[in-house]
């Protein structure tokens, strides 16, 4: 005869507060990736889409809550949980470490979105200006006095590019940067001195939600020696969170160290053809 327990074994119930937290951590990563996607492939204008973002975000926090009190619950009474509330909190702390960093940086940095070498005649955008003209979009006009004085504060070592390059080499290189970046390239015209200048206009996208970022460089001669000016502005919002400043010093940086590497190079001679020696003439 088999034997019967009189009083089965029975598990401790898993803590309701403790699923409520897992499941709201999901739900907030689903939320965050999809407007990521939305932005990046132009499903809708990016302020809508980024509502869907900061309301992940949102959740992320109220899975933090959820996820605390069941800690409480899970204390005091001994059920079961911990588990589901430590992955909802490694959850949300991959979805809110980012966005808390550049909370940090919105509050260092100042709201400008603007970003060029000569503020006092910054380079246009013509071909990007029609981009720039949507619902929503920063004009393509530039930003400003305030704009020039804050980045004159905060970014002093924005300045004009001088190269020691003849202009068509120093477009060259510009041009050569800006698609090694994988910037998308709206328009190019060669310098054709004196009259007109170089310009190169492309459009970045910031790394993770892919937000544009509208460029145009000017390539000019002076006398043998050149300058380029380079403009980066936000198509949308008014605070950049540093990201053109950082895009514009990177730019200067590797332009310079290309241009003095293109100066190192040993001028190529053309050979020069022995002279023919005279013909002979024959005496009859």
């Amino acid at each position: 005869m088999a034997r019967r327990f009189s009083a089965p074994y029975q598990t401790e119930p898993v803590s309701s507060l403790a699923s409520w937290a897992r499941n709201l951590a999901v739900f907030a990563v689903v939320a965050v990736l999809v407007s990521i996607l939305i932005v990046r492939f132009g499903f809708l204008e990016p302020k809508p889409a980024l509502v869907t973002f900061f309301g992940g975000l949102a959740i992320a926090g109220l899975s933090i809550l959820f996820g605390l009190a069941g800690f409480a619950a899970i204390w005091q009474n001994g059920s079961r949980g911990m588990a589901r509330i430590l992955l909802a909190f490694l959850i949300d702390g991959a979805i809110l470490a980012y966005p808390a960093y550049l909370a940090l940086q919105y509050r260092k940095l100042p709201a400008i979105h603007d970003i060029t070498t000569d503020p006092i005649d910054p380079p246009r955008f013509d071909a990007l200006a029609r981009l720039r003209a949507g619902d929503g979009a920063n004009t393509a006009v530039y930003a400003g006095l305030y704009s020039a004085e804050q980045q004159r504060h905060f970014y002093p070592d924005i300045e004009p590019i001088e190269l020691e390059i003849p202009v068509d080499r120093a477009y060259a290189i510009a041009l050569q940067l800006v698609n090694k970046r994988k910037w998308l390239v709206i328009d190019e015209r060669a310098p054709q001195p004196p009259r007109r200048m170089g310009r190169i206009e492309a459009v970045a996208r910031t790394p993770i939600m892919g937000l544009r970022e509208d460029i145009s460089i000017r390539v000019v001669p002076d006398g043998e020696d050149s300058r380029v000016d380079i403009r980066s502005a936000s198509r949308y919002f008014d605070s950049d969170l540093g990201s053109n400043a950082a895009r514009v010093k990177k730019f200067i940086e590797d332009l310079n160290t290309a241009a003095d590497a293109d100066a190192l190079k040993p001028v190529k001679k053309t050979p020069v053809a022995p002279p023919k020696a005279p013909a002979k003439t024959v005496k009859k």
